[in-house]
């Protein structure tokens, strides 16, 4: 059994897996920068904190499922490099959890937004 890192080896593992993906994946820095322009805009418009709180939690788990899709993506393409209508199904429906999510991320702006926006 490998020995646990150390906790500060645990978060720069983390945070490296994080640089990782802004710097290779596309689908990441579109969700990066919609993180950053919805921490503008609550520092903009002044949101209330459960709005903000709520952004900033849709937003972080849309971030959070995307890493998800790329690490099941990543494995998917270890275990069959070939293309496989099975694999390509798994990919889809890890695909499909972020659509959804970030689905309801941008409906969830749609009900807070209006009301700083028009108010």
């Amino acid at each position: 059994m490998m020995p646990k890192p150390p906790l500060h080896k645990s978060f720069l593992n983390a945070f490296r897996g994080v640089f990782g993906m802004i710097k290779t994946e596309r689908n990441f820095q579109i969700e990066v920068a919609a993180f950053f322009v919805n921490l503008l805009l609550i520092f903009y418009f002044n949101l209330s904190g459960a709005d903000a709180a709520l952004i900033i939690l849709v937003s972080s788990a849309v971030l959070s499922a995307e890493i998800f899709n790329t690490a099941i993506e990543k494995i998917c393409d270890i275990i069959q490099p070939d293309f496989d209508p099975k694999i390509g199904f798994i990919k889809d429906i890890s695909a499909g959890a972020v659509i959804l999510l970030a689905i309801a991320a941008v409906i969830i702006g749609v009900i807070i937004y209006p009301k700083y926006i028009f108010s």
